[in-house]
């Protein structure tokens, strides 16, 4: 039976108070470090970091303000670790011209060696739009075609084409070309619109917020889009997990926590590969950097064995 993936979008870069713990706060580059090189040694398949440029007041108070540039934090972490691979949950793509965004990812992916998954999305920030000079109401559109463009601009060619509405370039090269012949693209969302674009131009599926039990009509739509539009091929289907921790905690987690044995949590998330779902992404719930790498080590060791 395939093995089921796991990955965790690491703690201290992005903190917004929907899933930040307090010693995050106070947390730097060495905390990130350590977490990132636990992820690596515990056989998590990637890391991840996101994508803000700038929080409007009217959100700082539940967004924070605390978003790491997902590119020099990626390509910092690939210094410190070996094989984990560096996923960006989710690059505002549109918010960049497609030659900028290719010129940062396929240097990263040549300095990592090949580690890079590209996890683009739509953006829900009305400001970061408005301040960029990019068209809020039409930010679906916008990624359709930059996605379209970075296919190409990520691809082999040191002289990449796109001809488009939005953009248009040719004769222009770019090198270092990606590590990768071909880069995998992941796309996050789960609006219709957002489901559709991960199935007709995605490698992937990065669902966004989508409980258990929808999931499984969400996967048989982008399976049958797919099919629908003749697109063969390799493609991973994502699943955010619900907090949990290994064994029984010292203090109260909250009553949405999964706890236990490494074998019931194992079971509990072996349902989501009975769904279709390829790669999971793990969140812990943990009062600081020593107890949260101290259960990304034991899940590595007595949960991933049996997922």
């Amino acid at each position: 039976m395939r093995r089921l993936a796991y990955g965790i979008q690491l703690p201290v870069q992005s903190q917004s108070t929907i899933y930040a713990e307090p010693w995050e706060a106070s947390a730097g580059p060495d905390d990130l470090v350590a977490l990132a090189r636990a992820a690596d040694q515990a056989g998590f398949d990637y890391v991840a970091c996101c994508d803000h440029v700038a929080i409007p007041r009217r959100l700082a108070s539940a967004m924070s303000t605390v978003w790491y540039d997902p590119v020099a934090t990626l390509a910092f972490l690939a210094a410190a670790t070996q094989r984990v691979r560096l996923l960006s949950h989710v690059a505002v793509v549109g918010l960049r011209h497609p030659l900028l965004t290719s010129k940062q990812y396929a240097t990263l992916d040549h300095l990592s060696s090949g580690r890079l998954i590209l996890g683009v999305g739509a953006g829900h920030v009305r400001e970061e739009f408005e301040v960029l000079g990019v068209d809020f109401e039409r930010r679906g559109p916008v990624l359709d075609e930059t996605i379209d463009a970075l296919r190409a601009a990520l691809g082999p060619e040191e002289f990449p084409e796109h001809h488009g509405k939005l953009y248009d370039f040719e004769g222009l090269g770019q090198l270092p070309r990606p590590a990768q012949s071909h880069v995998p693209l992941w796309v996050g969302g789960s609006s219709p619109a957002a489901v559709r674009r991960a199935a007709l131009k995605g490698d992937g599926w990065l669902p966004q917020g989508d409980p258990r039990d929808r999931l499984p009509e969400q996967i048989a739509r982008i399976r049958r889009l797919r099919e629908e539009a003749g697109i063969e091929g390799a493609y991973t289907v994502g699943a955010i997990t619900e907090p949990l921790y290994v064994g029984t905690p010292g203090w109260d987690v909250g009553r949405r926590t999964l706890t236990g044995t490494p074998e019931v949590i194992a079971e509990s998330l072996r349902a989501y590969r009975a769904m279709g779902v390829d790669q999971i992404q793990v969140r812990f719930r943990n009062r600081g950097r020593g107890e949260l790498v101290d259960q990304m080590g034991v899940f590595g060791a007595e949960v991933g064995p049996l997922l």
